[in-house]
This record gives C-alpha cells, structure tokens and sequence, in this order.
C-alpha cells in the first residue's frame, strides 16, 4: 500500500447491501441492568462537559462541545491567541482536555510518548514512553489516536497497537496491552488509529481479525473480559461509539467491510450491517435515537439504517445509500437533524439526516477537512491550515470569520478542532495553539514563557 494512498480519490462501487439480523438481545433482567449505568453515565457527562473534552470527538463522541457565550464571528486575524508552544512530537493527534490538563501523543526520536500539559500555559507536566516509534506505517510522522481521560487515569492505543493505561497525576504506567501480540489483531497500514472507549469499567477497542473484532479490558488491570468472536472483521481506522438502542446497551463499529454491534456486556454479535468501506474506513459514526449513519471515502458515500427491536431480536432497515457524503477523515456532526461535514467531490455539505437529501455544498470557498460544533457554530479546519468559523445553518453556506493557523508544518493539518473552556485548540505536529474564542474575547500576547514550550519538550525527550 502507498504512503500516500489516503490523500488519493479512488473511486470505488458501493458493494450492493444486504442486511443481517441476529437473535442476540440479553434476558430481560440484564437489559434492564446495562440500562441504568447509561442513564448514570449520560448524567455524569452532562456535569463536565461545559469544561472539558476529555475524549475523541469531545464529551459524548459526536464532535459537539455544548459551551456557549462563544464569539458569534471572528476578528480580521482570527481570534486572539492565547499561548503556543512546540515540542509535542510529530503526530496526527487530536488533544483531549480534562482537570485543567491538555493530554496528547506523539513521536519523540524512536519513542512513542504520551503527554500532559497545563491548561492555563501550555507548559508540559509530565511525558511518558509506551512503545517504540513505528515509521513503517503511511504517513509515519507520528501518533494518531486521542487518548481518553476517565478519572485519574488516561488510555490511549499507539500506532503499533500498543493500549496502555496511565496516572493523570504523574503518567505513571500502570498497564500495557498489544491488539497484535495479545488479541490476534493485525496493524492496519496506516497505523492503528482508534481512539479508546471507556464504558462501565471496560476499556473497548479494535484488534480486528478471527479472534474477534472488538475487545473489552478491565480498566483497572487490562484484562481481557470478551473478545466479539461472531464478528471478526479486520480492523479499520474508525472509532466505537456506545449506543442503547432496542432497550440493549452496545457498542457500535465501522470497518471496511460492515458496520455491526455488539452487546456491552458480552461482546455478542447483535447485528451486522455488510457496507464495502474501500481502502480505509475511518471516520465515526453518528447515532441518534435508533438510527446509525455511516460515512467513508473512496467512493463509499454515506449509509443510514434504522435498528428495530422485535423480541430478542434486531431488525435492520436500510433507509438510504447514496453518495451525498463521501467523507474522508475529517468527520461529520449531526446538529438539529442535519449532518454537516466535508463531502469529497462536492466540498462543504449540509444533509438531512433522515431523506439523506443534500440541502446545500459549497465547494469553493473552502477546502476539504475536519469539523467540530459550538454554540451554534461550525469550527471548519481545512487541510492546508486555514480554520473557519461557519453558521450551522440548513440556509446555506455562511462563514463567520477565518484566519489562517501561523507556523505550519510541512504536514496536512488533520488533527480535528478542540473547543473547550472557552478555548479553542489547534494541534499541528510539534505545535499546540490555544485560541480564545469566549464573548468578548480581547487581543493578549502570547505568555514569554510558553512560547516555545516547557524545558522538557525543548529537550524532546520523554521522562518515565
């Protein structure tokens, strides 16, 4: 596989779909059990999510910070910069934000690390080493997955697939797990690319390949509690979601070859949706109420389906399958029953989620790349640096304000927008930026002492 195969059009027929039910529904009194800890869960995420953005795509996994009083439109230069600092380490990483800390990962020499920093100036805490560098993937700058911060802890999954569970306090390691060596997994070729779920105790992520699909570990130990054996495609580049639909708590996953569920409990199969997701199947799909949306690039489009509960049972029904969202890797969110995101070949895309219809495309004014939602608005980062703020409107295209991010590495900037606290994060290989974008937000100097970062990512090298 070429390196540079994923930034590459190639189109590709969507394989004709056929659905698949499976009896697989839990008894009763463990349906009914999985039901209360997601209702727990919903609140607990709902206290901190104003401040914090603690995981991939942000507090429930769907690119939307729920802040408010935020910058309607942006200044000439954008809005005011607040600290940058470099020393990260190369990586494609998204940062996660929680406890007034900024977590990441990245490449340091032949070490893969993961990283906190100070909220407030950027400063770096503490780094820790959890496997060797693999520059042997496409794209081998560095780091993809978004490491999730549940507590005191943080989990993370390197490129070579290695899951390791670390102190938020100090980055202590305390367990270590391989998706090849452990589960039967094989390295995708980009590199494993998911970012880790934690869900009722359980870390769930995706080794792919005969011995399961899916894994769940015990958080505190890395154990492995189930493997998902009826479902047993390879790993692809997408992240799970968790999802109650039909009353059974699951856990939902895209691959190359089908989008399917499985029961959280178990790892049964409860339904398996076969969907061709050629050469790489990589963003997250979008959930709401019983439907399930998925969406890849390479000719794949965009797929909903409808999941029915009879009995113990899941019926499928295919709403749609169509091309009007061809998206690649930037992502997608679903914001008052429209799906808003970059469709290769059409640019910008507003969609109506339920007819599938496209509203309205722009594809002129800005260029192909990731999204995220706020307060009423799209935060539109496009490939070559540029960051836009857009009205998220089924109207039409409206842009609010842009800038263009300073200090550019040689790299497509596809680490996707982070808004929290009031701030919003860009991550460019070795640089981080944090922007205010609060109401009334004022132009401030970059702090002297975060400008190039702490002593320790100076030096880029890790500490244990």
């Amino acid at each position: 596989m070429q390196s540079r195969a994923l930034a590459c059009w190639i189109p590709c027929a969507v394989v004709a779909v056929a659905m698949t039910t499976i009896a697989a529904f839990s008894d009763p009194p463990a349906t009914v059990a999985a039901a209360e800890p997601a209702a727990s869960r919903r609140a607990a995420a709902s206290e901190r999510r104003i401040a914090d953005w603690p995981q991939w795509r942000g507090p429930e996994r769907t690119g939307i910070s729920h802040e408010t009083d935020l910058l309607e439109t942006w200044p000439k230069d954008g809005p005011p910069l607040v600290w940058k600092v470099s020393g990260l380490g190369g990586g494609y990483t998204t940062p996660s934000i929680a406890g007034g800390r900024i977590y990441g990962m990245g490449y340091r020499g032949e070490d893969e690390v993961v990283w906190a920093r100070d909220l407030a100036t950027g400063k770096e805490v503490w780094a820790t080493r959890i496997a060797a560098a693999n520059r042997h993937v496409g794209y081998g700058e560095g780091s993809r997955s978004t490491p999730t911060v549940d507590g005191d802890m943080l989990y993370c999954i390197g490129v070579s697939g290695d899951v390791a569970a670390l102190e938020t306090a100090g980055g202590k390691l305390r367990w270590h797990k391989n998706l090849v060596s452990d589960f039967g997994g094989s390295v995708p070729g980009w590199g494993y690319t998911e970012s880790p779920l934690v869900d009722d105790g359980k870390v769930i992520c995706t080794p792919g390949g005969a011995k399961g699909t899916l894994v769940a570990l015990d958080k505190k130990n890395g154990n492995a509690l189930w493997q998902s054996k009826e479902f047993s495609d390879g790993a692809a580049y997408s992240s799970v979601m968790p999802d109650d639909s039909g009353g059974t708590h699951q856990y939902v996953q895209m691959t190359g070859q089908s989008v399917a569920g499985v029961a959280a409990q178990n790892g049964r199969l409860l339904w398996r949706y076969p969907r061709s997701g050629p050469t790489a199947a990589i963003p997250t799909p979008v959930i709401h109420n019983n439907l399930v949306y998925a969406t890849s690039g390479y000719g794949a489009g965009c797929n909903l389906i409808r999941l029915v509960s009879q009995g113990k049972q899941i019926k499928l029904e295919e709403v749609y399958a169509n091309k009007v969202m061809v998206n690649h890797h930037g992502g997608v969110v679903l914001i008052n029953d429209h799906i808003y995101g970059y469709s290769d070949g059409k640019g910008w895309v507003c969609q109506e989620l339920v007819s599938g219809k496209m509203v309205w495309n722009e594809k002129n004014k800005l260029g192909k790349g990731a999204v995220a939602y706020a307060d009423g608005r799209l935060y539109a980062r496009a490939e070559d640096g540029t960051v836009a703020l857009l009205e998220a409107t089924p109207r039409g295209y409206v842009e609010l304000g842009r800038f263009n991010q300073p200090d550019r590495s040689s790299q497509a900037a596809w680490a996707h927008p982070v808004i929290a606290g009031g701030k919003l994060f860009l991550r460019d290989q070795e640089i981080l930026l944090c922007y205010d974008v609060r109401e009334g937000a004022s132009k401030a100097a970059v702090p002297a002492a975060s400008r190039d970062g702490s002593e320790v990512a100076q030096t880029g090298r890790p500490t244990r």
